[in-house]
């Protein structure tokens, strides 16, 4: 059966086609949708996981018992992983294990771009690398007998292109889930320093079978059609490649980015005048080539930077670049902003009026960065807040400690946030951290964590106890706050960063785009009463603007939240 699929679900449908058993991942723009999409099919366990270093671990474990299992994340997500990821390189698995991983050129929705080629090539396991959703499926459903093959996790690598584009699909049949007998095997599970050692050599000689095994395999395809140029590309870049030359040049396709494949590019190389490679982000392969002693062209006419397309291949090689329709320039600029009604906005206002120095997180609240609230001053990854806000305030002292706060959401705070706020009770920093708790995984969309009471599907789940848990890890002032009530989030925030003691505000009001969550009536505004003073501008909120210097409420998007209002000294929003 053929199928228009996007890439995320081309994958799931890969996975449970050959027989997947276990998922557990943590969601992370690109690669939420493979998980999403697999909670979709009966007959196995999909969980989101609180971190991907536990999802990895829990798929390690199904592996262990015999199943075949898999986690997928985004690339930051894998920096997370790398901990299970290099030992379990060493390891290797009972049931095949399918790690994927999902890099996002250009940064569409990360705090990097980075390469996860890096990964399989420093833990010393196999990468596969689809070009489009038909290779996704196939490379996922594969990669189970090629794990099994040659006892390794094996890495499949996505981009936030291929990850949600679509094309069409050829499904094949469907495994079912079969369960592999489990033996205990100390020397090979058991990586105290006496066992590891010995499992070093295999992990060498792994890597030269599967060398072997990629000069001769379904993932690196050679297109012979001219001697004067040919390219060795990957991913994507293949289909821009393609593009612009059509079937005018000679192409080698790569697969199976680690290990690549010796001969066969030996061999290509052999047999064009020119060689070049085409490769988004590091010259990973371009480095291999050069290694060989061949000589190619690269990164010296392409950048290290950002995503590729059909104009920057075609530009790069001097040809005609296609026309392309470009949107009218008079369109005003749309910058990423809080949504209308936005829980955390109250919060981020109390900060920026109270001149709070405030040390950021990743998810939706990373938009409290930008104008006019300009409210945090900085964001590094998962967790960091809390850990960061402890070693500013060591650095700075009694003054610090009273004039800046960590923000971090619910979901990030399961995620990595615990060990941070640990850390400042138990190493004492008078450090006020304000969790912002919406109910849900927001930027990602919407999906359950183990403070919503829900799992994947929606069921019923344990829920953690927000104010039980921090004051469990230490902290003995907890108190929970209404962004929407600005004057409570004020007293909250002065009376924390006055107290000699660590403390936890929990800024709590569900996100206000869940679908249960139930809308106030508009706002509007009186133009005879408003003044023009533009305090409520001051909120950064898309339903308010001005026309004619009169504020003006656009009753399509508010929520009837209520924080403009209590900004208004006139009475003019009702």
């Amino acid at each position: 059966m053929k199928k228009l699929m996007i890439g995320n679900s081309a994958v799931a449908a890969g996975l449970y086609d050959g027989g997947l058993g276990v998922v557990s991942s943590y969601p992370g723009t690109p690669s939420t949708e493979i998980t999403e999409f697999l909670a979709k099919y009966d007959g196995i366990h999909s969980e989101w996981a609180p971190n991907e270093k536990v999802a990895c671990e829990v798929a390690f474990g199904a592996s262990l018992a015999g199943a075949r299992s898999a986690c997928a994340m985004k690339h930051v997500g894998l920096n997370v992983a790398a901990d299970p990821l290099f030992t379990l390189s060493y390891t290797g698995v009972n049931g095949g294990m399918v790690i994927c991983v999902a890099d996002d050129p250009a940064m569409h929705s990360s705090q990097n771009e980075q390469d996860s080629r890096h990964y399989a090539i420093a833990a010393k396991v196999p990468m596969l690398e689809p070009a489009d959703s038909n290779e996704a499926y196939i490379f996922a459903k594969t990669a189970f007998e090629l794990s099994e093959k040659f006892d390794t996790p094996v890495l499949l690598r996505m981009c936030t292109r291929i990850a949600h584009s679509q094309s069409v699909v050829e499904l094949g049949e469907h495994t079912d889930a079969v369960l592999r007998d489990y033996e205990k095997n100390p020397a090979k599970y058991i990586m105290m320093p006496g066992n590891a050692i010995k499992r070093h050599p295999f992990v060498e000689e792994r890597t030269e079978k599967i060398r072997e095994f990629a000069e001769d395999c379904i993932y690196n395809k050679v297109e012979y059609n001219s001697e004067e140029i040919g390219i060795i590309t990957s991913g994507c870049s293949y289909l821009y490649v393609k593009e612009v030359f059509g079937d005018s040049v000679s192409i080698l396709k790569i697969g199976m980015p680690n290990p690549l494949p010796t001969e066969t590019i030996k061999t290509f190389a052999s047999k064009v005048k020119k060689l070049y490679v085409v490769e988004e982000l590091d010259p990973i392969i371009e480095n291999f080539v050069k290694s060989l002693g061949i000589e190619v062209h690269g990164k010296d006419m392409f950048s290290l930077l950002g995503e590729f397309s059909q104009s920057t291949i075609a530009k790069a090689f001097e040809r005609e670049e296609k026309e392309f329709v470009t949107a009218d320039s008079a369109v005003p600029a749309r910058p990423p902003m809080m949504c209308a009604g936005c829980p955390h906005r109250g919060m981020f206002y109390t900060l920026a009026k109270n001149k709070i120095t405030v040390l950021g997180d990743i998810g939706c609240y990373t938009l409290g960065a930008v104008p006019p609230l300009n409210a945090l001053d900085s964001t590094l990854c998962m967790g960091a807040s809390v850990s960061g806000l402890h070693g500013f305030n060591l650095a700075r002292g009694e003054v610090a400690e009273g004039k800046s706060v960590a923000v971090i959401g619910d979901s990030t705070f399961m995620h990595s946030g615990m060990t941070g706020l640990v850390n400042i009770a138990y190493n004492a920093t008078n450090s006020t951290v304000i969790i912002l708790d919406n109910s849900i995984t927001g930027m990602t969309g919407h999906q359950q964590n183990p403070t919503t009471g829900y799992n994947i599907k929606g069921d019923p789940a344990a829920k953690v106890d927000l104010e039980a848990l921090c004051r469990a890890l230490g902290i003995n002032r907890v108190r929970v706050v209404d962004p929407y009530d600005l004057k409570a989030c004020e007293k909250a925030v002065k009376e924390e960063l006055a107290a000699n003691e660590p403390s936890v505000i929990i800024s709590r009001r569900p996100c206000v785009l869940l679908k249960t969550v139930k809308h106030e009536a508009p706002l509007c505004v009186d133009k005879d009463k408003c003044k023009s003073c533009k305090r409520c501008m001051t909120l950064g909120c898309p339903a308010i603007s001005l026309k004619d210097g009169k504020a003006k409420i656009d009753t399509t998007l508010c929520v009837g939240c209520g924080v403009c209002k209590q900004l208004c000294a006139f009475d003019a929003i009702n």
